[in-house]
């Protein structure tokens, strides 16, 4: 799919409790990123791994669920289903 928003969920290795998710266009250069230590909020918990991706055609839609997934109903959804 070209032209489309990813909402993914990472999971740490080093810690497994601990989650983060967020948006972007290209799966692979966000985990490096998260992975080389660039994001301050994800850098203390290195490595990471991607535990799920969802894929959008519109970015609307795309941030409307990451910010579903970022409440308490969404990160129950989450941690039971993604």
């Amino acid at each position: 799919m070209s032209d489309c928003c990813y909402v993914y969920v990472l999971q740490s290795d080093a810690d497994p409790s601990r989650h983060y998710t967020g948006p972007t266009d290209n799966l692979a250069d966000r985990l490096r990123h998260h992975n080389s230590g660039a994001v301050p909020h994800t850098a203390k918990f290195r490595p990471w791994h991607i535990r799920s991706a969802i894929a959008f055609r519109d970015r609307d839609r795309a941030a409307v669920f990451e910010k579903y997934l970022k409440s308490h109903s969404g990160r129950v959804f989450a941690s039971r289903h993604l």
